[in-house]
């Protein structure tokens, strides 16, 4: 798990807007600018995350029906990267053509964009492993995609229950896995996690710039 140092003040989000919804990767932003995409199944409480983190309430479109992004969405933030939110996963009243098409566009982004530096999957802390969700970590493992797991809705269970079924979560993918990813524990409720996930992009961009 990262861990936030207790001295380290949190990224300020001075500025995030939406640029474009793209149908294909090649549609995409011409910009060199570091992307974090987001994507989880639907209903996973993607959009309410990344209103959160960007301290903008109306950002991303929130909805009460799952499986409304279907474009590959770029939000610019300070100027300098982006997050990118991906359609959901496994939305089952979706027809297979929509489906195969969401698939399609969701992979070729993945393994084509070569802004990409990491994947948040976001996983519901409330719920045991799901195969869809494991599968698609297997995945990126096996594709060697950076990743992190954000698990969100924490504030439904309570720090502790929260903290065991997290650790519960990567116990089962050590299974399969030698080195676990980096994960979080958030809420868009009460933004918690916020600072822990800003500081980890944070980092992550200080290297970028020091190569």
């Amino acid at each position: 798990m990262y861990f936030c140092t207790q001295n380290h003040i949190s990224m300020e989000i001075k500025k995030a807007a939406f640029v474009i919804s793209s149908p294909t990767v090649q549609q995409c932003p011409a910009d060199t600018k570091p992307e974090y995409a987001f994507i989880g199944r639907s209903n996973v409480g993607k959009s309410s995350l990344i209103n959160m983190l960007c301290n903008h309430k109306g950002l991303a479109k929130t909805s009460a029906t799952p499986g409304k992004t279907l474009l590959i969405n770029h939000f610019i933030v300070n100027n300098e990267w982006y997050i990118v939110d991906l359609p959901g996963y496994g939305y089952a009243k979706q027809s297979k053509k929509t489906r195969a098409k969401l698939e399609q566009m969701i992979a070729s982004y993945i393994l084509q964009r070569k802004q990409l530096i990491n994947v948040f999957v976001l996983i519901d802390i409330r719920h045991d492993p799901q195969t869809i969700d494991v599968e698609f970590i297997n995945w990126l493992g096996q594709s060697n995609i950076p990743f992190s797991i954000v698990f969100t809705k924490a504030d439904k269970l309570g720090a502790q229950r929260g903290a065991a079924n997290a650790a519960a979560y990567m116990k089962k993918l050590e299974e399969t896995w030698e080195e676990l990813p980096p994960y979080f524990i958030t809420s868009s409720e009460k933004k918690i996690g916020r600072d822990e996930v800003l500081n980890y992009i944070e980092q992550i961009n200080n290297q970028l710039k020091e190569e």
